[in-house]
């Protein structure tokens, strides 16, 4: 075999190989791990996601008074952090911010697995 003749092999050998390499790294990236199934299995459960800006107690009669324009005084201060609650448990606490118009809620404290814990008690 001459040295042409080896070098195309070997190029074609190199050319195969990466070929390879790169449909398996391709049907790795295409098959899902444990993991990403159990995950999938979870993502499209709807959750009840609310986020409360204080409370307060007041009789029926008050209630019915309630018209527009009417001030309802809340159990927190000006500028206190805002509950975020998933189904009605504390996940987080943020802070009020407007985006394009739209009320949202910028999260400063993510509540940790032990104060998560300890909420069931």
């Amino acid at each position: 075999m001459s040295d042409d003749n080896l070098d195309n092999l070997a190029d074609q050998l190199v050319a195969e190989a990466a070929g390879m390499v790169a449909e398996g790294n391709k049907k790795a990236a295409e098959a899902p791990s444990h993991h990403d199934r159990n995950l999938n299995l979870i993502l499209d459960i709807p959750l009840k996601v609310s986020v409360e800006l204080g409370r307060t107690k007041m009789p029926v009669s008050e209630l019915l008074n309630l018209t527009q324009g009417s001030v309802i005084e809340l159990n927190k201060l000006a500028g206190e952090p805002m509950e975020v609650y998933v189904n009605d448990k504390l996940i987080a606490r943020g802070e009020a911010v407007v985006v394009n118009e739209k009320f949202g809620v910028r999260l400063t404290d993510i509540i940790s697995p032990a104060e998560r814990v300890e909420q069931l008690r």
